[in-house]
């Protein structure tokens, strides 16, 4: 692939490149920008490493619907990455959608047990869902007459 210049739209530098700076802008916090590189690497290819530092970055950005299909994505072709399963876990999680959140996280924690970040995130969805079945209020979504955070 050819370099391109900003003006045109197309960052410069090649996919190696690109993918390096939207790891950087990931890591410094910056990761709107970071989605909108990683997404372009993934027009390019869609390897289980570009997956993950998407999904990553679609997740910090708060767009929990969009990592939870590219997390999904990265699932379906890597389903021994516990990583995978956990940022899907925590995004189904953000979104409400407790019982596949659960079944994620779980995976994660099985695969890698001594992760305390898995363990902790797979007790407090099965807590919610504990408290919700025992107040006999929906398994999924938000609370009806209650605002959301």
């Amino acid at each position: 692939m050819t370099s391109g210049s900003v003006s045109d739209g197309i960052p410069s530098g090649n996919e190696y490149d690109w993918y390096k700076r939207a790891c950087d802008l990931l890591e410094s916090g910056d990761s709107a920008a970071s989605a909108i590189l990683f997404q372009r690497v993934r027009e390019v290819e869609a390897s289980p490493s570009v997956l993950e530092g998407l999904g990553r970055a679609l997740f910090d950005a708060k767009q929990y619907d969009q990592a939870v299909l590219v997390l999904g994505e990265l699932v379906e072709i890597s389903p021994d990455n516990d990583y995978a399963h956990f940022a899907l876990g925590l995004s189904l999680w953000r979104l409400q959608r407790f019982i596949p959140a659960r079944d994620h996280l779980a995976m994660a924690f099985v695969m890698k047990p001594h992760q305390p970040e898995y363990g902790s995130a797979l007790s407090q969805v099965k807590s919610t869902l504990r408290h919700r079945m025992e107040q006999g209020m929906p398994l999924e979504g938000p609370i009806a007459g209650q605002d959301q955070l």
